[in-house]
């Protein structure tokens, strides 16, 4: 019930969601003039090629041979049918997921890292500057990062800093230093649109530096096309004509966006994003212009938020923690193309705990949440008595969360 695709099965072109959205997207407004941003007013943060990707409406974009070579370390990565959850749940849906646990740092996030990294050390940066919630994103870049001899810092969120230390130890392997956010307020237990703030004010005020995000914005999304391209070879081996749903978490729409938007302009396919309830942007947000950060230093971008100055609760998905989303998901969530729904924490766990005893993997708490909603549309199948395909990305391990486990077993783990 494993499927996978040779070594050279790796795509060699990401899908741009860009110029095949219902509408053009609104352009990102300079956060002093609110004027539409131009490529000079990026280059302070980013190398050239990101921003071009950032606009570009090809409809693909080659990969870089180099950026292939370190993606083949881990890539293709496994297509899984989870049979002992379909047994156990007594349904007729046939339930698959992309399991981009085995990637080094433990998740999807070095699909961008590794690119990330190759442009900018193909334009002449020395340094990278980060921030992270829960940890899988900086320990993605610090992997990346030493594959291209870069320095890295990585400003964690400190709630997470405090609660996962060993995630700030595959950082410190790796080579890149870690320090919880925010740095001038220790008894803040911090927050993404904090953390970024500080990690774009330490690479805007150095020659050397620049800046890499792990989410939200476009390039970042269409660089971790892969797993849904590679996830659509996968069930034609499997046999499936196509899924019925595709399900990702959705924190800031990475890798949401990487497993739902090869399958965009699939008629019939439903994309379903799922947030925590604690941090319920696309469903109870606002679509509006603004800021990524918490400090207004980043350009307003239009997307679902719940205000750029919003502290979450201290939950234990802390990569789900963020006030805003990607304005591509934005965009086909106001659109009607992707539907959203919110979990609570408990309910997300209780799904995680019966996926590690069904399948024997362990998901990480933002994984856990699109598990609880391929839970509840494999119980809705059984319900309507309908054969579905249900595709959803297992996007990292929980081998460092375990303290949120150990919370959950002991009935303590609570919503907020």
């Amino acid at each position: 019930m494993r499927f996978d695709l040779p070594s050279d099965g790796i795509p060699t072109a990401w899908f741009n969601a860009l110029p095949r959205l219902p509408e053009p997207l609104q352009p990102p407004l300079h956060p002093a003039t609110r004027e539409p941003v131009g490529p000079d007013d990026l280059a302070p943060l980013f190398p050239m090629a990101l921003i071009e990707q950032e606009v570009s409406t090809a409809p693909w974009v080659d990969v870089p041979g180099e950026v292939l070579d370190i993606l083949r370390l881990w890539r293709p990565t496994p297509l899984v049918r989870a049979e002992r959850l379909e047994r156990e749940l007594g349904t007729p849906a046939r339930i698959y997921f992309k399991d981009e646990s085995v990637s080094p740092a433990g998740s999807h996030k070095p699909n961008t890292a590794v690119a990330q990294a190759f442009y900018n050390k193909a334009e002449g940066t020395a340094r990278l500057t980060t921030e992270t919630g829960a940890g899988q994103w900086g320990a993605s870049l610090a992997f990346a990062a030493a594959q291209y001899g870069l320095e890295c810092k990585v400003y964690m969120v400190r709630t997470s800093y405090e609660s996962k230390p060993y995630r700030r130890v595959l950082m410190e392997t790796w080579g890149a230093e870690c320090v919880p956010s925010p740095v001038d307020d220790p008894d803040s237990p911090g927050s993404l649109g904090l953390a970024i703030s500080d990690a774009v004010a330490d690479a805007a005020g150095r020659d050397d530096t620049h800046y890499s995000l792990g989410s939200v914005l476009n390039h970042v999304l269409l660089h971790q096309t892969v797993i849904g391209l590679e996830a659509r070879e996968q069930l034609a081996l499997a046999g499936e004509e196509r899924p019925d749903v595709v399900i990702g978490s959705c924190g800031g729409g990475s890798n949401l966006g990487g497993i739902a938007l090869p399958f965009l302009e699939d008629e019939g396919v439903r994309l379903l994003a799922v947030e925590p309830t604690s941090c319920a942007t696309l469903t109870t947000g606002r679509f509006d212009y603004d800021y990524g950060d918490t400090a207004g230093l980043t350009p307003l971008l239009p997307m679902y938020t719940l205000g750029h100055d919003f502290m979450p609760p201290s939950i234990h998905a802390g990569g789900l923690r963020y006030h805003g989303d990607s304005p591509i998901v934005s965009a086909l969530v106001r659109s009607g193309r992707m539907e959203a729904v919110a979990a609570p924490q408990t309910k997300v766990f209780e799904a995680a705990v019966l996926f590690a005893r069904t399948q024997g993997k362990v998901p990480a708490p933002e994984t856990a949440h699109a598990i609880r909603a391929a839970v509840d549309e494999a119980l809705a199948a059984k319900e309507a008595g309908e054969e579905r395909v249900i595709l959803f990305n297992y996007s990292g391990h929980g081998f460092l969360d375990l303290a949120a486990y150990d919370a959950y077993n002991r009935g303590e783990l609570v919503d907020e």
